[in-house]
């Protein structure tokens, strides 16, 4: 499945791995802010930048087939906030295609 190596190359860094695992007509949205970030709206080093600032904890594929890839985390971020985030991956010729995320505030760790 797709969320094996998703989740394999992020924890790994592999930015190569992880964009080639996205459609090149990807865009993730996020609600929290109503925005879209488009896949080339970062650049290399910007990916890695983010691999090395989130931290990620009780990650977990709720549902993936040949369409959608559905997953649940907790995310730590480099400023010490956190979210319970749902992730909803629309698929398109076997790549992620579009992503939109739902995200509850948790209280922080410090």
């Amino acid at each position: 499945m797709l969320f094996d190596k998703y989740i394999s190359s992020w924890d790994n860094k592999e930015v190569g791995e992880y964009l080639a695992l996205h459609h090149e007509d990807y865009e993730i949205v996020y609600h929290s802010t109503n925005t879209v970030t488009k896949l080339n709206d970062l650049d290399l080093d910007q990916w890695a930048n983010l691999m090395a600032a989130a931290k990620f904890e009780g990650r977990r594929c709720l549902y993936e087939n040949e369409e959608i890839l559905v997953e649940h985390r907790i995310v730590t971020y480099g400023s010490g906030d956190r979210e319970a985030l749902m992730l909803v991956h629309l698929k398109k010729d076997g790549l992620l295609w579009r992503t939109e995320t739902g995200a509850t505030p948790l209280p922080r760790i410090d």
